[in-house]
């Protein structure tokens, strides 16, 4: 019967499975993943599985290239990165092989993943899989190192926090899959931050621009670059919990924002930052800016600048805030619906307002994010 299923797996469509490094950390939930990828081979459908290294292994293995050097090379540093995925990536074909399904690994550079030169924050240029349509072929399962490629100078590459969902991106549309499943520990993705908002609800269907309106608003269920890849090249995604079934949470069909509020989104990373004049913004990672007054403040995400924003000439760091953001057209474009939540952000002691496109952002301190986010929900 297993004989039959891989057969049928061989000729049936692809589907591509990402898995994030909690759905890999230990032995157990790497049982756990083979488990859910031999039951979708068994349901017909041949399988390109892509994982992140398990659990805090990225972290760890850059906190020990800084005890060695404060400022390590850009290009080691992807040497040693792109280990965690090389882990995870090989103990999951064994233990995929071990329930009887064939299965091969594969590094980014094996699998085709063309990037740029830009270590540490490259971008995928093009996507070759020849080995991994061989190895579909052959009736096996291809396991796929996420987050990491190669240069056409044949240089190993990362492709930057929550790069993994990106090369599952490129590979679907490369491959021509059924669809792209981002599983993770969440059960799709949610009107809020369930652990923030009790009453948020999973949505069963959500257009895929409102899941990158939200994602670029600071949801941090899918990726932004991923999705903004899957519009581009037109592949169907669909986000849902590893522990799940497959077919379960999130369908994200190609669509526009929806009219209604489909989102509120906290982002609590971010810091206020004053300036006398743009110039004085230059090479920071800006998520909005505004003038209040004579100066002009702009909210700037740090997690990817070592030790925070740096002082500059010109420019004053007012500390910590949180970004709350009401996903939906009728947030920008409706005057009672805009009313009504600047009243919410006004009481929680607004410090600045941004409204573009299908967003609404109230920036707030970050202890008054969980109480408006509650608000706005309701």
């Amino acid at each position: 019967m297993a004989g039959d299923a891989r057969e049928a797996g061989a000729r049936g469509p692809i589907v591509v499975q990402k898995y994030g490094g909690s759905s890999v950390a230990d032995v157990d939930r790497i049982r756990a993943v083979a488990r859910r990828v031999a039951a979708t081979v068994a349901a017909g459908y041949r399988v390109v599985v892509v994982v992140s290294a398990m659990g805090n292994t990225t972290n760890e293995l850059l906190a020990l290239a800084r005890s060695v050097s404060p400022n390590p090379g850009r290009r080691e540093l992807d040497l040693l990165v792109s280990v965690g995925e090389r882990v995870s990536m090989t103990l999951l074909a064994m233990a995929i092989q071990d329930l009887g399904v064939p299965a091969a690994s594969f590094t980014g550079s094996q699998s085709g993943i063309i990037t740029d030169e830009n270590h540490v924050a490259a971008r995928v240029v093009e996507v070759r899989p020849d080995r991994v349509r061989e190895a579909l072929d052959a009736g096996k399962v291809a396991i796929v190192a996420g987050f990491q490629g190669v240069s056409r100078r044949r240089e190993v590459t990362t492709l930057g926090r929550g790069g993994t969902d990106t090369t599952a991106v490129v590979l679907a549309a490369a491959l021509g899959a059924e669809h792209c499943e981002i599983c993770s520990d969440v059960d799709g993705v949610f009107t809020a931050d369930p652990r923030v908002v009790p009453g948020a609800r999973r949505h069963d269907e959500l257009p895929l621009d409102a899941a990158l309106a939200m994602s670029r608003a600071g949801a941090k269920v899918l990726l932004a670059d991923a999705l903004e890849h899957a519009r581009r090249l037109g592949v169907r995604l669909h986000a849902a919990a590893t522990a799940r079934p497959p077919g379960s949470g999130t369908a994200l069909p190609p669509g526009p924002v929806p009219e209604e509020p489909v989102a509120v989104v906290v982002d609590a990373g971010l810091e206020l930052v004053a300036a006398a004049e743009p110039a004085a913004l230059a090479g920071l990672p800006l998520r909005a800016a505004w003038w209040a007054g004579r100066a002009l403040s702009a909210l700037v995400d740090p997690r990817n600048l070592p030790g925070g924003v740096p002082a500059a000439p010109g420019r004053e760091r007012r500390g910590p805030v949180a970004a709350v953001s009401l996903v939906g057209r009728r947030a920008v474009a409706d005057a009672e619906v805009a009313r009504r939540a600047w009243a919410l952000a006004r009481d929680a002691d607004l410090l600045g307002l941004v409204a573009a496109e299908a967003t609404w952002t109230a920036v707030v301190p970050r202890p008054a994010a969980p109480d408006l986010a509650r608000a706005l929900h309701a």
